[in-house]
């Protein structure tokens, strides 16, 4: 090789590898991180179980309401009659008037509230319609992440990431307005589409331009704001809990993201991994001057010569002409392949239990906004557990103990007798704080195991596959029709599994990001830790 390749992350020390500049754009970028858990989350209330009961005309006051006094004893079954009352053999609602034991299906309820689209759409007796929703939202991941990866990988982050960010007000403003259940549900798979994969370009874009060790804490503050976004969704579905009020409000805001296009940069190591040098450059000059730093005269020089030489040997970042189809390589990639089957399996174990421990915290007594926020709360201590062993202890050792501890933590749990009730809330909000870590841990360490020129595309390939985990996970109360404590024991189960695979991927740790397939495969036999100025394995 007769030329050495552009070095970003040597070149991110003389810039500031988390000065003002990036300090600026990292809190741009977390503002729509915080609203798409807005998103994601909103349909847990406003698909929120309402009480109902039949209509009873006989009965009814004008106008109705939910409250039936005295006459709900003979009327409706157990005096809430929810799916069928007793049949009528009279005009009036006189104890004498309906048939004591024969019942007749309900066509009509009464709700004790119109907060949810359960009352809007008559859904009291169709839950499965209601549950629906939730599993529409995640089936349509399977579409957004690797559209996502796909603008993102050839379009740009910034791109991605500004599309991704507005188009759901769009649609979720849209959905507000809707009529029947149908076009909710459609909308509210569109909303996933064009709005879920936020989440990983505004990552990609975040980590892309942080040093080596500020990445831990970067991505743990993401994890952190997505957290808090979660917890704020409860606090204005508290104070807002009319759903068609409370989707305008959670939405409306994600439309100034557009002005994005005159604040956000684009990723400098996607422009190199495309040839831009010349874009590249202006950028970095532009964070040097924000940072206050000077650039020496060595990278002011390579920086400003344009011209990239094409007889060299080996090919720039950015001169991948000549190099065979980058999805032939992955795939002829032995250690690849096996790294990204690894982590398809992490990450459909992390959302299969976080997932499962969030449908299964419903059952903690309590204000249900209140066990909402103290749920997602729970994960913070999680992420700043990560940010102080990832670092400290390595990836691996970290995230390995995270899924052991978690996975111990769940098979304890249902040998736990019921008098002692907080010790098994303990215990469940222990493998939620392990299973958040792990999650946390997860992203940032796969994103380190994949090239930059296909690394959102991996990335976001795992991710879909977490999507598995995440649908199947409403149906873990199903197990237990079977065996009580089933679910604990497969959540138990796989986060042991989860952890023993990873004896089988590489450290990370000090490692900078790889550029190419050869670089990334070449991790498994690099030093495990290296100093700030080396150079990764050509």
């Amino acid at each position: 090789m007769s030329k050495k390749e552009f070095d970003l992350d040597g070149l991110l020390l003389e810039i500031g590898q988390f000065g003002r500049y990036q300090v600026r754009n990292y809190c741009l970028i977390l503002l729509p991180i915080l609203f798409s858990a807005v998103h994601v989350s909103q349909f847990i209330f406003t698909t929120a179980e309402l009480n109902a009961r039949c209509r009873v005309p006989e009965c009814e006051a004008d106008p109705p309401i939910f409250d039936t006094k005295h006459w709900g004893a003979w009327a409706l079954p157990d005096s809430r009659g929810r799916c069928e009352r007793f049949l009528p053999i009279g005009n009036t609602c006189a104890a004498g008037s309906f048939h004591p034991t024969e019942t007749k299906r309900c066509s009509s309820w009464i709700y004790e509230n119109h907060d949810s689209i359960v009352s809007t759409f008559d859904l009291a007796c169709e839950e499965w319609k209601r549950t629906l929703v939730g599993t529409i939202h995640s089936a349509g991941l399977f579409i957004a992440l690797p559209l996502t990866a796909f603008i993102s990988d050839n379009f740009g982050r910034r791109i991605a990431f500004i599309a991704t960010a507005v188009a759901p007000a769009l649609v979720g403003l849209g959905r507000s307005f809707t009529q029947d259940y149908v076009s909710y549900v459609a909308l509210e798979f569109l909303d996933a589409v064009v709005g879920a994969g936020v989440y990983s370009s505004g990552f990609i874009l975040a980590l892309e331009m942080m040093g080596l060790h500020r990445r831990v804490l970067g991505g743990n503050i993401i994890s952190c704001t997505f957290a808090i976004g979660q917890a704020i969704v409860a606090l204005i579905a508290w104070a807002i809990p009319e759903w068609r009020t409370l989707t305008r409000v959670l939405y409306a805001p994600s439309l100034l993201f557009i002005f994005y296009i005159f604040l956000i940069e684009e990723s400098v190591r996607w422009l190199l991994s495309k040839g831009k040098k010349k874009e590249a450059a202006r950028i970095i000059f532009k964070v040097a001057a924000t940072n206050k730093r000077k650039l020496s005269p060595e990278t002011i020089k390579e920086l400003t010569d344009v011209s990239v030489e094409q007889e060299e040997e080996k090919p720039s970042l950015g001169d991948i002409n000549d190099q065979p189809s980058l999805a032939l390589q992955v795939l002829k990639s032995r250690v690849i392949m096996i790294r990204l089957c690894i982590c398809s399996f992490w990450w459909i174990t992390v959302t299969f239990i976080y997932y499962g421990l969030s449908i299964n915290s419903v059952s903690l007594a309590g204000n249900s906004y209140v066990n909402y926020i103290l749920t997602a709360l729970v994960e913070i201590p999680g992420y700043c557990i990560s940010v102080l062993t990832l670092d400290r202890f390595g990836r691996k050792s970290s995230i390995m103990t995270a899924f052991f501890i978690c996975g111990i933590s769940l098979v304890c749990l249902p040998f736990i007798p019921g008098h002692v009730q907080w010790v098994q809330t303990c215990l469940n909000l222990l493998g939620k704080l392990c299973i958040s870590m792990a999650f946390s841990s997860i992203y940032i360490y796969t994103s380190e195991l994949y090239p930059t020129m296909i690394r959102q595309s991996l990335l976001s390939l795992c991710s879909v596959c977490g999507r598995i985990g995440q649908i199947v996970a409403p149906q873990t109360p199903l197990l237990m029709a079977y065996m009580e404590s089933l679910p604990y024991l497969v959540f138990g189960a796989m986060a042991g599994i989860a952890g023993l695979l990873m004896l089988l991927t590489p450290e990370t740790l000090n490692l900078r990001l790889p550029d190419t397939v050869k670089q990334a495969e070449n991790i498994a036999t690099a030093p495990r830790t290296r100093h700030a100025t080396d150079i990764i394995v050509d």
